[in-house]
């Protein structure tokens, strides 16, 4: 095994730096594919479709941004009629949850489509078996980190 000297050899490094690089591609995305929403707010999209009816709280949980970011990318997509919030209880508690609106379920399949036609044209990086090795260790990795981290979302 290597020896680490510097924190630019650490996997904790290694890991910022491609997150970055994932990031700024995400940017360039759906700016050059003209999506209509940003790469965050497909994200928050894909959240809310994947989980079903859920509260802000849960939601800045699963996207790991805070509350305020998470409102502010909220009522932007309530403004643009993406999403519409609702009263519901949970744990005898009131709290506000969210649901996709047929624009939003629009919105988010168109960018799903152009999504796959742009990662389908890009050049095979690594093969496919190795693609699921690396999301398997990856997310191995993040449930080990989840364990140590303290956040307060």
């Amino acid at each position: 095994m290597k020896k680490t000297t510097h924190y630019i050899d650490s996997v904790f490094y290694q890991f910022e730096q491609t997150a970055r690089y994932c990031k700024y591609l995400s940017v360039q995305i759906f700016q050059g594919l003209n999506m209509g929403i940003t790469a965050d707010e497909f994200i928050v999209l894909d959240t809310i479709d994947a989980n079903g009816c859920i509260c802000q709280r849960e939601l800045a949980q699963l996207i790991l941004k805070d509350r305020a970011g998470t409102g502010r990318l909220l009522n932007t997509l309530e403004e643009k009629g993406y999403i519409e919030r609702f009263a519901d209880t949970k744990n005898n508690r009131l709290v506000r949850k969210m649901k996709l609106t047929k624009s939003g379920i629009a919105i988010l399949k168109d960018a799903i489509d152009k999504l796959k036609k742009y990662i389908d044209k890009m050049p095979e990086i690594i093969s496919e078996e190795k693609k699921e090795k690396l999301i398997s260790a990856i997310i191995e990795f993040r449930q080990g980190l989840e364990k140590e981290v303290q956040m307060n979302i």
